[in-house]
């Protein structure tokens, strides 16, 4: 609705007449019923306590937009609430004007093998989307936040990208977004172990730089259901290991079951 008002507008050459109150009313209806999801997306008061998983990573990441920092960590809608972003460090830094752009191979986190951070089942799985270059100047935080918008007026799969969702059990479903394109090693129906390899870390959907978004939800269907908390072991560079959700610019690095290599799915304290 948002984008057939937006349309009405501009195509409307005759002034304050019908096309152009047609393309308003759309544009108010649109963004009235576009909020009313996002707030019907915000969790409920009387939350579960988190779910302590495996961190879906090997190696040394660095954690953005966490809800460690804030929350909602990235909005309420499509259940993002506590969503999370990890991307290899280091990295190339953001510039402001030169190189407007860069190849997604020019990052560490590009083609990292992803991990399954738990026993669960494949529900959703697509990996045809393209790995576009990289926002890394001024321009292309610009750009980013126009086809954000507009990837946004769309079927989530564009804010997306390539993507796969597990099903942990017990009304829990982690999202992984943004893979490298034809990296998947699993299909709808699979089970997966703990620590088992799902797919690739990409630069698909709306992504300034080849990085993993992370979430968890209480439904299988990202439009409706509600983000979900959760919590990781990992070790800081200071060498000290936390329960929980790192803070936005910390790096980490998981911390695995002594025993087995794997992290057994439980109920935080």
């Amino acid at each position: 609705m948002i984008a057939a008002g937006a349309a009405c507008i501009l195509v409307n050459n005759k002034g304050f007449g019908p096309l152009w109150l047609t393309g308003l009313a759309l544009l108010v209806a649109g963004m009235l019923m576009r909020r009313a999801m996002t707030r019907a997306q915000r969790p409920p008061h009387d939350e579960a306590v988190p779910l302590t998983l495996d961190v879906p990573v090997n190696g040394r990441w660095m954690a953005r937009n966490g809800p460690a920092t804030k929350v909602p960590s990235h909005t309420h809608n499509l259940a993002q609430t506590y969503a999370i972003d990890l991307a290899r460090r280091p990295a190339p830094d953001p510039v402001w004007l030169w190189p407007m752009a860069r190849h997604p191979r020019s990052y560490p986190s590009f083609g990292e093998v992803l991990l399954a951070p738990a026993e669960g089942r494949v529900v959703t799985a697509t990996d045809g989307q393209r790995d576009h270059l990289s926002r890394s100047s001024l321009a292309g935080v610009l750009y980013t936040l126009v086809e954000g918008f507009v990837r946004s007026l769309g079927h989530p799969r564009h804010l997306l990208g390539n993507h796969l969702v597990l099903d942990l059990g017990d009304g829990v479903y982690a999202v992984f977004a943004h893979l490298r394109r034809r990296s998947l090693k699993v299909v709808v129906g699979d089970r997966v172990a703990a620590g088992q390899p799902l797919a690739e870390c990409g630069n698909s959907g709306n992504s300034s730089e080849p990085h993993l978004h992370f979430q968890l939800m209480d439904g299988p269907d990202i439009t409706s259901a509600r983000g979900l908390r959760f919590a990781w072991r990992y070790q800081d560079d200071d060498g000290k290991e936390h329960a929980g959700v790192p803070a936005d610019n910390t790096c980490i690095v998981p911390v695995r079951a002594a025993t087995t290599g794997q992290s057994d799915l439980y109920t935080a304290p």
